[in-house]
């Protein structure tokens, strides 16, 4: 019997020839594309992984050391920067 994180239907399951016979391997979630908070592109600079994955990589990896970098696009970024300068 699979382990219990397995018995769900979220992973996916893949059919693997060895030497015994046939064998089932569980694939991994794959991560999704970090996007901008303000107009949903995608983030340059964020790899896509999940949580984990995330936490396990250096912090300048993670996400770009500029203002609200791993939050905002640059363009959207500019544009705070300027509504905070002009309030």
């Amino acid at each position: 019997m699979p382990a219990r994180r397995y018995r769900s239907r979220t992973y996916k399951r893949r059919f693997v020839s060895v030497p015994g016979g046939v064998s089932m391997r569980y694939m991994e979630k794959r991560g999704k594309v970090s996007r901008c908070a303000r107009c949903g592109r995608p983030l340059a600079g964020v790899p896509p992984a999940r949580s984990g994955e995330l936490r396990a990589l250096a912090r300048s990896s993670r996400r770009p050391t500029r203002p609200y970098g791993g939050n905002l696009c640059p363009a959207c970024t500019r544009q705070a920067i300027k509504e905070a300068v002009r309030a």
